[in-house]
């Protein structure tokens, strides 16, 4: 349920923040980029679309994405979305509790689109 919630909730931050946010407008104004965040069983799932400055976030399993993020299960994606240590995705991939699926490069891209947000 909280790692749910948590999705939810920062699909609404960062539309809101294409929005009203000027540095993050400019990151993403030339992105076409979908974002999966799921547990490894799909029961919970969340994808992030970019379109071009514009953000949208619809729930539920899919496959047409460009990264995906894939937790253990939900716990563990909750632990390290609102984790404030830096390597914590890092840590949770070495330690077998996160794959990441799609190209690499969209996953560090996304990182890099919510810290402009949530810091």
């Amino acid at each position: 349920m909280h790692f749910s919630l948590l999705l939810f909730a920062l699909g609404y931050i960062l539309k809101i923040a294409s929005i009203v946010s000027r540095p993050f407008k400019r990151f993403i104004r030339k992105a076409d980029v979908r974002v999966l965040i799921k547990t490894a069983d799909g029961s919970r799932a969340r994808s992030f679309v970019f379109n071009k400055g514009k953000v949208s976030s619809l729930a539920g399993n899919r496959e047409d994405f460009d990264v995906a993020l894939i937790f253990l299960d939900a716990a563990t994606g909750f632990r390290v979305l609102t984790s404030k240590r830096k390597d914590a995705s890092f840590n949770a991939a070495a330690e077998g509790k996160l794959k990441i699926a799609g190209m690499s490069f969209f996953a560090q891209w996304f990182e890099d689109a919510t810290k402009l947000v949530l810091s």
